[in-house]
C-alpha cells in the first residue's frame, strides 16, 4: 500500500543515502571474502505497518528491513512509493494507470515517521540461510536501480505486499506459492476491503458501490496476500524445507516496535452492511411518506420534497457518473461489469433541476411536469434495481451489491408513491 508524504520525502533522499552507505561501509557491504560470510552478517525482517489516517493508508503497508552487522546499517526497502515521474501523472492516475516505485532509505527514519503518524510497527525476523538473505538483498538492490524501480501498480494484483510476497517465494524456491497458490481464501476481495472500511459509513458504501463483479469471485490465500496483514500472518505461520532438507519456521522472532492508539480495529470477519442500509432507507422513506400523508397539501412540504429530490439527484448522479466513467472509460478493472450502473448512472442528475422546479416554480404546468418526470425517473430506478436483484441468481450477474439495493429500493418506492399522489392531486385540481 502507498506510503505517506513524509515517506516520499525520504524516498527522494535515496541516491544520497546509497552513496553514503557505500562510502561508510566500503566493500564489505557487497563483497564476499568467503561463501556465506556476507549473508551471515545480514538480518532480514518483514516490517508490517498498520493502517494510517488517509484513505489510501487504511489497508496498511509493508516493507523489507535489512540490517548489516558488519556496517551497522539498517535499510528499509519499500515497493509502495508514489511515482510522480510520468509527464501525465494525474491523467494516468484518473485513467487507472498508477505508477509506483521501489525506494530504499534508513529504517530508523521510517520508524520515526510511522510513530509520529500513530501507525503500528511490527517486525518479523526471517530465518533464512545466508545465501537466501544475500539473494533477497541483491534482488532488492536491483529493484531500486532507476531503470528497474518504476512499475505499474494494481490495488489487488501488484502492490507493495504482492511484490514482497513474490520476493519471499523466490527466496524459498517456490515453496511459499506451492503452499498457498491454490489454497482457498477466507473471503472475497470485496470482503477483505470492507474489513478495513467498516468504521466510515460513507466510504464503506461508496467504494463498494464503485467496485464491480470482479472482486466477488473466490480467491486463493495467495491472492489474499495483497493485504500486508495477510502476508505477515502467512509468513509468521509458514514452515519450509531448507537446502539441507530440514524443516524450519520462516519467522524466528517477532518484535513490536510501536503500537498505535485510538485507531479503529480491523475486523476479523466483515460485518453485514445491507441491514444498516435497509434500516436507514426504510426510516428515511417512511418519514417522507408520513410527512406527505400529514402535510402533503402544505407549500413547505412541496419545497422540502423538491429540495430532497435535488439533493438525492446530486448525490446519486455524481456517484453514478463516476461509476459510468470508471466502468467504460478507464483501466480501473475492479470497477468493470458493475450492475449498479443499470439504475444509478448520470440519468440521476435530471432530478436536480426537476426538484428545484418542483420546489420553487409558481407555474402549475411546470410543477406538474416536474412531478411527472420525477415519477418516471424513480420508477425506472426502482425497476432497474429490482431487475438486478432478480438476475443475481445467475452466476454471470452475481455481485455483492446488496447495500446499494437496500438503500435504493425503499427510497425509490416511496418517491414513486408520493409523486403519483401529487400528480393525481394536480389532475383533480385542473379538472375540478
Amino acid at each position: 500500500m502507498p506510503v505517506n508524504r513524509a515517506d516520499r520525502g525520504l524516498a527522494r533522499m535515496t541516491p544520497l543515502v546509497l552513496v553514503l552507505a557505500l562510502f561508510l561501509s566500503g566493500p564489505s557491504l557487497f563483497a564476499q571474502d568467503s561463501p556465506g560470510r556476507w549473508g551471515d552478517d545480514l538480518t532480514v525482517r518483514l516490517a508490517l505497518i498498520g493502517p494510517g489516517d488517509e484513505l489510501h493508508f487504511w489497508w496498511g503497508h509493508i516493507g523489507l528491513v535489512v540490517e548489516d552487522r558488519g556496517t551497522g546499517q539498517a535499510l528499509f526497502y519499500d515497493w509502495g512509493v508514489f511515482s510522480f515521474d510520468s509527464e501525465n501523472f494525474f491523467r494516468d492516475f484518473a485513467m487507472g494507470r498508477l505508477f509506483f516505485r521501489t525506494e530504499v532509505s534508513p529504517a530508523s527514519l521510517n520508524y520515526h515517521i510511522y510513530v509520529l503518524t500513530n501507525r503500528d510497527i511490527i517486525l518479523f525476523t526471517l530465518d533464512l540461510p545466508a545465501e537466501k538473505k544475500e539473494a533477497i538483498v541483491l534482488f532488492a538492490e536491483n529493484n531500486v536501480l532507476p531503470e528497474n524501480s518504476v512499475y505499474e501498480y494494481h490495488h489487488f494484483w501488484d502492490n507493495c505486499s504482492t511484490r514482497i510476497r513474490d520476493v519471499i517465494d523466490m527466496a524459498l524456491g517456490g515453496q511459499f506459492k506451492a503452499r498457498y497458490g491454490e489454497a482457498p481464501g477466507r473471503f472475497t476481495l470485496r470482503q477483505h476491503v470492507r474489513r478495513h472500511t467498516w468504521f466510515n459509513p460513507f466510504f464503506d458504501w461508496i467504494l463498494n458501490f464503485w467496485m464491480g463483479q470482479g472482486i466477488d469471485r473466490p480467491i486463493t490465500v495467495w491472492d489474499e496476500m495483497f493485504l500486508p496483514s495477510e502476508l505477515a500472518e502467512r509468513v509468521y505461520g509458514f514452515r519450509y524445507i531448507d537446502p539441507d532438507g530440514n524443516e524450519r519456521p520462516l519467522v524466528s522472532s517477532v518484535q513490536v516496535v510501536f503500537s498505535a492508539t485510538d485507531r479503529p480495529a480491523v475486523l476479523d470477519v466483515p460485518r453485514l452492511q445491507w441491514p444498516r442500509q435497509l434500516l436507514f432507507s426504510l426510516l428515511l422513506s417512511g418519514a417522507l411518506v408520513l410527512l406527505y400523508l400529514l402535510y402533503g397539501k402544505r407549500k413547505w412540504f412541496t419545497v422540502l420534497f423538491g429540495g430532497f429530490q435535488s439533493m438525492a439527484g446530486l448525490f446519486f448522479g455524481i456517484a453514478g457518473s463516476m461509476l459510468f466513467f470508471l466502468t467504460f472509460f478507464t483501466n480501473h478493472d475492479y470497477t468493470f461489469y458493475n450492475i449498479n450502473v443499470l439504475f444509478v448512472n448520470p440519468v440521476f442528475l435530471a432530478a436536480v433541476p426537476l426538484g428545484l422546479t418542483l420546489a420553487f416554480t409558481k407555474n402549475e404546468r411546470r410543477r406538474s411536469a416536474s412531478v411527472r418526470f420525477l415519477r418516471l425517473l424513480w420508477a425506472y430506478v426502482f425497476a432497474g434495481c429490482l431487475v438486478t436483484v432478480v438476475i443475481r441468481i445467475f452466476p454471470a450477474f452475481y455481485q455483492q451489491n446488496h447495500p446499494t439495493q437496500a438503500l435504493i429500493l425503499p427510497l425509490a418506492l416511496a418517491v414513486v408513491f408520493i409523486t403519483t399522489r401529487l400528480g393525481q392531486r394536480a389532475a383533480k385540481t385542473r379538472h375540478g
